[in-house]
Order: C-alpha cells, then sequence, then structure tokens
C-alpha cells in the first residue's frame, strides 16, 4: 500500500464509526410535529372507503371519523388537512360555502370532540364543483376573479366553524388576499393562511383525484397551475402571496420539486411547507408490497429529504405511519 494513503489526515469515517457520532453529527430532524395528516371526509354515512390507488387511505363519514382520529391521536398526530366529498356537487359548488357543508359539519364535530387537534382546511372549488375543476366557470375556462368571491366564502365559513387554518389550494390569481380580507372583515385576523403559493400542473395528483373524487370533466388546470419546467415563476408567486399576506408558503408537489423547496426557503423568512403528493406516496407503496424496496426506509428517507431541502412542514399521507418510526 502506497504511503500517500497511511498520511491521510481528513478521514470522515472517524465521524460515523458509530451511533453516537452519527446521532450527535445529524444535521437535520423529522419530528411528529413536523407532520400534516390529510383526510377525506364523506357525506355518505357509515363509510370507510378504500382509495384503490392509494394503499391505506379512505374515505371516511362524520359517523365513523373517530375510529380514524382515534389512531391518529395515539401515534402523536395532532395537525389535520381536511378535503370534503360532498352528497351532491354542482356548476358552483354549492357545499363548499354551505353551513351545512361536509367540511363545515366535520369542523363543528372534531372541535367539539377533539380540541386538542389543529385543523387545517383545503379551500378550492375542485372537489365540490360537478365539472372538477378549481373554480367557476366562464367559456370553458376558470374566471378568476368570480373564483375569489367563492374562495373567500367558503373560507368565511370555514373559520366560523372552527378551522384553526386555511389553506387555499386553487391557484387562482390574488385568492390569498381575498381570502385575508374576508377573514378579517369577518373578525379573524387571528386565522393563519397556508397559501399553496408554488401548485405545479402535475401528474403526481393521479391517486388524489380517485380520493377526493375532483378529476376534471374536461381539459386539464394548465391555465392556472405551473408549468412542471418553471423555477423563476416559483419566486414570482411565492412573492405575490406574501405580500398579500400569506403566512405559510407552500410548495406542491414535493419529491420531484426539492430544488423548488430550497429555492424558497432561500427566498423568504416565512415558513415553508410541502405537499408529499398521492402519487408520491402511491409509488413507495406499490414498490413496497412487491418487494422492491424497503417501504418503510424508503418512506421515512422521502420526508428526511424533503425536511432537508428547507421544509419546515410536511403535508403527507405517510403522516400516521411515519408516526410510529419517530
Amino acid at each position: 500500500m502506497s504511503k500517500a494513503l497511511f498520511d491521510l489526515v481528513q478521514r470522515p469515517r472517524r465521524l460515523r464509526q458509530d451511533s453516537n457520532f452519527r446521532d450527535m453529527l445529524r444535521e437535520t430532524s423529522l419530528s411528529k410535529d413536523n407532520l400534516i395528516y390529510p383526510m377525506f371526509v364523506t357525506a355518505k354515512p357509515n363509510t370507510k372507503h378504500a382509495i384503490q390507488t392509494m394503499p391505506g387511505i379512505y374515505q371516511w363519514s362524520l359517523d365513523r371519523i373517530d375510529e380514524e382520529i382515534q389512531e391518529l391521536l395515539t401515534v402523536g398526530i395532532k395537525k389535520l388537512i381536511l378535503f370534503g366529498i360532498p352528497e351532491e356537487k354542482d356548476a358552483v359548488g354549492s357545499d363548499a360555502i354551505s353551513d351545512q357543508g361536509i367540511i363545515q359539519q366535520t369542523l363543528r364535530k372534531l372541535k367539539s370532540e377533539y380540541p386538542e387537534l389543529m385543523l387545517i382546511t383545503d379551500v378550492c372549488m375542485c372537489e365540490y364543483t360537478d365539472h372538477g375543476h378549481c373554480g367557476i366557470l366562464s367559456d370553458h375556462d376558470v374566471d378568476n376573479d368570480q373564483t375569489l368571491n367563492y374562495l373567500q366564502k367558503q373560507a368565511i365559513s370555514h373559520a366560523q366553524a372552527g378551522a384553526d387554518m386555511i389553506a387555499p389550494s386553487g391557484m387562482m390569481d390574488g385568492m390569498v388576499g381575498a381570502i385575508r380580507d374576508g377573514l378579517d372583515d369577518h373578525d379573524f385576523p387571528q386565522i393563519p393562511i397556508m397559501s399553496y403559493a408554488v401548485k405545479y400542473a402535475s401528474a403526481y395528483y393521479g391517486p388524489f383525484r380517485d380520493a377526493a373524487e375532483s378529476a376534471p370533466q374536461f381539459g386539464d388546470r394548465k391555465t392556472y397551475q405551473m408549468d412542471p419546467a418553471n423555477r423563476r415563476e416559483a419566486l414570482r408567486e411565492a412573492e405575490l402571496d406574501i405580500e398579500q399576506g400569506a403566512d405559510i408558503i407552500m410548495v406542491k408537489p414535493a419529491l420531484a420539486y426539492l430544488d423548488i423547496i430550497s429555492l424558497i426557503k432561500e427566498s423568504t423568512t416565512l415558513p415553508v411547507a410541502c405537499y408529499n403528493v398521492s402519487g408520491e406516496y402511491s409509488m413507495i407503496k406499490a414498490a413496497a408490497e412487491k418487494g422492491w424496496i424497503n417501504g418503510t426506509d424508503v418512506m421515512m428517507e422521502t420526508l428526511l429529504s424533503m425536511k432537508r431541502a428547507g421544509a419546515d412542514i410536511i403535508l403527507s399521507y405517510f403522516a400516521k405511519e411515519a408516526a410510529k418510526h419517530l
């Protein structure tokens, strides 16, 4: 062996030799406190409906939702984001703004029975409209400014029913400002907004559309969601939402957009969230079921990568499962 090898001074392996060293020097850590669990609530009674494209994820009815809540609390997950599947849909998503809408009913029940929960609501029209688009249509496209009125009403109704935080996801221009004005005008200045500020028109959303029954009935969402090729546009979208009063900035999806998470983290002092979306979840689940990967290890490494990229908060269908390993 050459003398040069024996003259090495820098040996990074010295600090990896056992778990005490590795634990002491770990740069990134993941906590249950970083995780938000998405839940789908259906207006159908007595329902625990398995989502075939998302193993382990269900639509829950109000009369059975306690089963899931109890399991979440047992593993230490207390932060939820709620998505509603109404009994009936129409062109303007009437259930979204109804005092008796499925999310409004869910908020009142959970806030009354589980005060320790943090309840976040998705504010968008796609789950409630019969056409599946994220707003009110005009000439087969979403009318941005008309949709803002509905998003404002939806957010106010959620706050009135007990929401702790509002998360608008429709990618409408001006949505954060409209919602902030509405909340403030109705005496909810304390309710923060976690904006889906940087949301790409991604193919990774497919399984979610099964879970939320929200697939567009024609066309796509490329006129309002971002082009996956664009990076600088993410900065512009985030800046606009910050100017309008966003409290937290979200990037969606997460795994294929780690560079965007890092970019946003470096550009703002606001907390940064990311959404570990349905396609990312289902790919890992499918590969694990076939025995191609160690599902638990890949799950934890994936979540850690998002935290390492700069996410302070991770919305993930893995939250309940991951919590058992934290």
